[in-house]
């Protein structure tokens, strides 16, 4: 049986009536899933230190765009 994810939004979400959330979902003590509003069947599944990783390329400016 699978169990439902608690989706919870992001604090940095404009909180609107719009689909513009990124949401965070724990389905156990290591595993995080991803996702946005707009998309709710797709999301990402991580632990916390990629996600971690991420989030301080993000902070930092670390991350480029690639080119088109």
């Amino acid at each position: 049986m699978t169990q439902a994810l608690h989706w919870q939004k992001s604090t940095f979400s404009d909180g609107g009536e719009g689909n513009t959330c990124v949401e965070l979902a724990s389905s156990a003590p290591t595993t995080l899933h991803l996702r946005e509003s707009d998309t709710p069947n797709t999301h990402l599944t991580t632990t916390p230190t990629p996600l971690a990783h991420l989030l301080r390329g993000i902070k930092t400016g670390a991350l480029t765009t690639p080119p088109t």
